[in-house]
């Protein structure tokens, strides 16, 4: 095992992270060792990377990021059971401390002394990566690298479907990154009957209705509320999936509810959100789900069975399978708005742009 290792850095406060070298992590009893081959670029790298306010306040640097991966297992702690060197696996994300309230009521994914691997300790744009055993998920066979690498991603869009409750309703999802176009097949395997996409990215559109939803708009369009309304009876959509994190995309998104409507909130904005408290959600009678990651694991179970079933095939949403030397042209390509999911390669040099 080398005592080194290349990794991706937030080295300081400040944009853009350097490629440098640094101890390979150490691990305890409980503790697996991963070699990472796979990692996929998510929002939230670039609010590091870009070094807004969300990172501002979160970030200690010096800090090894990324959190979503795929890879195989390179060493064990002593008192591991249940993973073995060689597995080919991923990972939970959240670090819960298992002793809390939500951990001992089955709600571990919102831990309130949650550490996130690649935001609160050192993460997986490296060529390892420590996990406690509690974390890793062992990979079916059938599962694709680039698609394993970006469960955690994937994971959210079907945490939301799910706890939205989609099943023959009509769903709007205001902002189709990555996350948002994963949501469009998962909605349409758990029920939904009707799907429109509102995002700013033509492309991206585009892509929404190759993917499966019913109509695809952008969010500039003037009459776009009466637009979806004149499509499901004039009274709204039933279903809010909220994917962007933009202040102007929620409050368009809310006004598209119908009465007593539900509001599932993904998104992370960059900053404070100012909204129309009593028009937009409590004389409409709403039900708001604010949705943090997955849950610890059903949400794994269910990601898996909806990818081997053929439901839910993300590779099309995979734009680019670059090296992971190439990360700061990874970050101009989403920065332009030219990639929908960006993946890093760690072990090949083959690169898919």
């Amino acid at each position: 095992m080398p005592s080194t290792m290349r990794a991706l850095v937030k080295p300081s406060p400040g944009p853009g992270f350097i490629l440098t070298d640094v101890p390979v992590p150490a691990i305890g009893p409980g503790d697996v060792l991963i070699a990472v081959e796979k990692a996929g670029l998510c929002g939230t790298d670039h609010h590091i990377y870009a070094w807004d306010a969300f990172a501002q306040h979160r970030i200690k640097p010096p800090l090894v990021v990324g959190h979503e991966f795929m890879g195989t297992v390179a060493a064990v702690g002593d008192a591991v059971r249940s993973v073995r060197v060689g597995e080919r696996v991923s990972a939970e994300g959240h670090i819960a401390d298992l002793t809390c309230l939500l951990c001992r009521t089955g709600q571990a994914h919102i831990c309130e002394r949650v550490k996130i691997v690649g935001v609160d300790r050192d993460g997986a744009f490296a060529q390892y990566v420590a996990i406690p055993e509690y974390n890793v998920w062992r990979l079916d066979p059938a599962i694709a690298d680039e698609v394993a690498a970006i469960f955690d991603p994937l994971g959210n869009a079907v945490h939301t479907v799910m706890a939205a409750g989609v099943s023959v309703k009509s769903v709007v999802i205001t902002g189709v990154g990555s996350i948002g176009l994963m949501a469009i097949p998962v909605a349409r395997a758990a029920g939904a009957t009707a799907i429109y996409a509102i995002d700013v990215n033509p492309a991206k559109l585009d892509l929404a209705k190759r993917l499966g939803a019913d109509a695809a708009f952008l969010s500039t369009q003037d009459d776009l509320v009466a637009e979806v309304k004149r499509r499901t009876r004039g009274d709204g959509a039933d279903v809010l999936l909220e994917m962007s994190g933009s202040a102007a995309a929620i409050d368009l998104g809310l006004q598209i509810l119908r009465n007593g409507g539900t509001a599932a909130l993904l998104g992370i904005p960059a900053d404070a959100v100012n909204l129309n408290l009593a028009e937009r959600i409590i004389f409409k009678g709403l039900t708001v789900l604010g949705i943090n990651g997955r849950r610890m694991f059903e949400t794994w179970y269910q990601t898996e069975a909806l990818v081997k079933s053929g439901r839910v095939d993300p590779r099309s949403i995979i734009t680019h399978v670059l090296p992971y030397t190439q990360f700061d042209r990874a970050f101009e390509l989403m920065e332009k708005g030219e990639a929908v999911k960006i993946v890093l390669d760690f072990k090949g040099d083959v690169a898919k742009s």
